[in-house]
């Protein structure tokens, strides 16, 4: 087999075990890798109704056959698992050197059950693994963690690890890699934490073979050249994906106070060029030559890394118009390993309803020092963040009122920073995305704004398809950076030659897609099956603010989206995906996906339609 190693590490923590498992070339052709093999082992190995953070619950980090080799931003890792947050699917990728060791190291992917005695580091060092007491690093930020691993093994050792909001089973704890890069922002952090293990530490010294080795090298240079030679590379390495910030207030979907607005007055001040001029430095995944991670000093004077959607939710959401302040909250975040945009959510979920005066709490918009307080507090399961550290569906549901109608989240995961009051299509996206709300499956907001954001047109289902297939399917599989496509226009068609160079596979864009619509309907038939028969289509329903609340603000005052012509959209959404009326993939699309299997236990659990 090239390209792929053909090899999984399975690691058993309560016995202490670590065992190498191989699959065939079968497999890997059917599921490419990353989100398919995480999507494909997780329907196959975990128990329906488990709680996600028992020692049952599988915590998958999960590579594809282009990762770690020299090819354009090939250095993301998926990690993947039972969500604590949604209870479904959930999993995240984040650029770390961990991805390219563990590759180097034989494995494409590792496998942890059970649960550590003891606080634990999982530490592989090619076909050495041990399991290392961690007791000394329980308790530690995920920057101190990272940098004593590393002094401790090499500077070329990857880490992944947890913070305090992992170790405290936050809800939407993350993992850490790289004093920034986050991943898994449904929970996996709480995951990790839930089995006591700390971090995951990995050197590899191997060869990963590709089928063609000369061919990959070239085009690898010829990959890196084309992104070079991109007209908004330039623009792109000043700003990154800090870009959208200007674009999203002209346009009137910049998240305002807990989503009620679409522009902030103060986004001048939090902005990419009011980034520009404090900023000190930059930083990248492995592999990639368009990095976008933009370095400033904080209050603190420490170094805090911003892009779009931390400097959205932590900006403008919670009313906070001072970058530097937005920077100390993100760089805390960071350290403790807790989702940015769900913590940005939480507080502003929080001011709004101290606001209502739902909460005894006082913490008012755009309140720094509270909103710092709260954060911690967060973390540490202290006072109104232990209510917070659910997640806002858990919190609205104790809280009452109607708080259910601004708690921003679609099947319990918060909103990523896209107000959609006056955009359908991006309200589909958050509404069918495989792990909840986020942007990351199909970020069709730009496309719709620049063709007419009023209608809800078969066109924008359509576009949503195309995206997560693409950004959900393809990108997620490979595991690589969907980046330098999106951002610079890197072509599609680079691709599938890489993966023929790599695995010796010859595949067009329908092929891959098939792929991706595999690993779609397998993720959308393991949601069913946790829920079983309270499942329906109410689950792919943005919040009730955007269809009840009108903006106030800017060019489209007045606009809410319209119920019925959602429900409409999403019905033919359904209808092109091969789902029945509630979401539900029939038995015709499984088999035609090749998951007859699937079918047949799904069966067990709902009525599955014919066709």
């Amino acid at each position: 087999m090239y390209g792929w190693n053909g090899k999984l590490l399975r690691v058993n923590l309560t016995k202490g075990k670590a065992v190498p498992q191989k699959y065939d070339a079968e497999f890997a052709k059917t599921y490419l890798g990353g989100r398919g093999f995480a999507a494909k082992i997780l329907w196959d190995q975990l128990k329906p109704g488990l709680d996600p953070l028992s020692p049952e619950n599988l915590l998958i980090f999960a590579a594809g056959p282009l990762t770690a080799f020299s090819l354009p931003s090939s250095g993301k890792l998926l990690v993947a698992a039972k969500s604590p947050i949604t209870g479904g699917y959930g999993d995240g990728n984040m650029g770390t050197q961990a991805t390219v060791q563990m590759r180097k190291a034989g494995y494409d992917g590792i496998m942890i059950s059970g649960k550590a005695s003891k606080p634990t580091i999982l530490h592989i060092q090619d076909d050495e693994t041990e399991l290392v007491d961690a007791r000394d690093y329980w308790g530690e930020g995920t920057f101190k963690t990272e940098g004593r691993l590393k002094k401790e093994y090499s500077t070329t050792t990857g880490v992944v690890s947890i913070g305090q909001a992992g170790e405290n089973q936050v809800k939407f704890a993350n993992v850490i890699s790289q004093g920034g890069r986050g991943g898994g922002r449904p929970g996996m952090g709480a995951v990790m934490g839930s089995k006591n293990l700390k971090a995951v530490a990995v050197r590899g010294t191997k060869t990963i073979l590709a089928k063609d080795p000369e061919a990959m090298r070239t085009l690898g240079i010829e990959g890196y050249r084309e992104v070079l030679a991109k007209p908004n590379y330039d623009f792109w390495k000043r700003q990154g994906t800090m870009i959208t910030h200007e674009w999203s207030q002209e346009n009137s979907v910049l998240p305002t106070c807990n989503f009620r607005e679409g522009v902030f007055e103060k986004a001048d001040q939090i902005g990419g060029f009011a980034m520009e001029k404090i900023k000190i430095d930059n930083r990248g995944c492995p592999n990639c030559n368009m990095t976008c991670g933009n370095i400033v000093e904080d209050t603190a004077k420490l170094p805090s890394e911003l892009d779009y959607e931390n400097v959205a939710m932590l900006g403008s959401n919670i009313g906070l118009g001072n970058l530097k302040e937005v920077a100390t909250l993100n760089r805390l975040a960071d350290d403790y390993g807790v989702d940015t945009i769900s913590l940005g959510n939480a507080i502003g979920f929080a001011m709004e309803a101290s606001e209502k005066g739902l909460i005894d709490y006082k913490i008012e918009w755009g309140d720094f020092e509270e909103a710092k307080i709260l954060a911690e507090n967060i973390v540490f399961k202290r006072e109104l963040g232990d209510l917070l550290a659910d997640g806002v569906r858990s919190a609205s549901e104790k809280i009452g009122g109607d708080s259910a109608k601004w708690a921003m989240q679609v099947k319990g995961l918060e909103v990523s920073g896209y107000d959609c009051h006056t955009t359908p299509g991006m309200a589909l996206s958050y509404g069918t995305c495989s792990i909840g709300a986020h942007h990351k499956d199909a970020w069709v907001i730009s496309w719709e704004v620049s063709v007419g954001r009023e209608n809800y047109s078969a066109a924008k289902v359509d576009k949503v398809i195309e995206l997560q297939r693409l950004r959900g399917g393809v990108f997620e599989c490979f595991t690589t950076c969907r980046l330098p496509w999106v951002e610079v226009g890197f072509g599609l068609d680079w691709y599938p030659k890489f993966l023929e160079a790599a695995t010796g596979l010859s595949m067009s864009m329908d092929d891959l897609f098939i792929i991706a619509d595999r690993a779609f309907s397998l993720i959308r038939a393991f949601w069913v099956r946790e829920y079983a028969t309270s499942w329906n289509r109410s689950m792919d329903v943005p919040p009730a603010r955007w269809f009840e609340e009108p903006i106030t603000e800017g060019p489209l005052k007045g606009s809410v989206l319209d119920r019925e012509k959602y429900d409409n959209m999403l019905q033919v959404y359904y209808s092109k995906r091969g789902w029945d009326s509630q979401g539900i993939p029939t038995k015709a699309t499984l088999k035609r996906l090749g998951l007859e299997d699937v079918s047949q236990e799904l069966q067990g659990y709902v009525n599955l339609t014919p066709s």
